[in-house]
């Protein structure tokens, strides 16, 4: 049947279905389908066209079908990676987290939290002021600031203040968040504390 003639049957089945679902007060429904389909079958004149149109419709079911398990594969294995990439994420040694301009933490894994000595929950919002010496915490807005204008941000050890009260220092490397206009930060406590200053 060429592209007119199906065009044609499509309108002719919706004008039907329509008329049928005026009549009936109701939404048109498959049970609705199926008897415009009937009665297109049913006559000689219409019969060719009903299985035609039988055809294309069991098509695109079956391409219905193929696309709804593709985009559930595909649901699966993104569900999968994002969970592997939480527990990359999540199982760091180092420190990470997502600060913005003003060091305030917006995301950390559980070593950050560790470090700034709060559970994770608590630790959004807090600022990393409080684990810099006055020094650390100069440097550091000074390397977020080179950061934010595009200059290179060569790694920096840093007077840390940790939770304990014992200073020592923090290797800082800092990068931008693809994700936004914040930093990511990894700080790593050097083995031995830092001399007090």
């Amino acid at each position: 049947m060429s592209e007119p003639g199906l065009h044609d049957l499509r309108s002719r089945a919706a004008s039907r279905l329509t008329g049928a679902a005026g009549a009936q007060g109701s939404a048109t429904g498959p049970a609705d389908a199926l008897s415009v389909l009937h009665a297109l079958a049913s006559s000689p004149d219409t019969a060719h066209d009903a299985l035609a149109l039988l055809h294309e419709l069991q098509v695109h079911q079956v391409e219905l079908d193929l696309q709804a398990q593709e985009l559930q594969d595909s649901r699966v294995e993104l569900e999968t990676a994002l969970r592997r990439q939480i527990e990359l994420y999540d199982g760091q040694p180092a420190a990470c987290f997502t600060i913005d301009r003003q060091l305030t933490v917006r995301e950390l894994n559980r070593a950050g939290a560790s470090l700034l000595g709060v559970e994770r929950d608590a630790a959004c919002g807090l600022s990393l002021e409080a684990l810099f010496t006055a020094s650390g915490i100069d440097r550091l807005q000074t390397m977020v600031a080179m950061m934010t204008v595009g200059e290179p941000v060569p790694a920096a050890t840093l007077q840390g203040r940790p939770v304990d009260g014992r200073p020592r220092a923090l290797h800082v490397q800092l990068g931008a968040d693809p994700s936004g206009d914040g930093c990511l930060v990894v700080l790593t406590p050097m083995d031995a504390p830092a001399a007090r200053p």
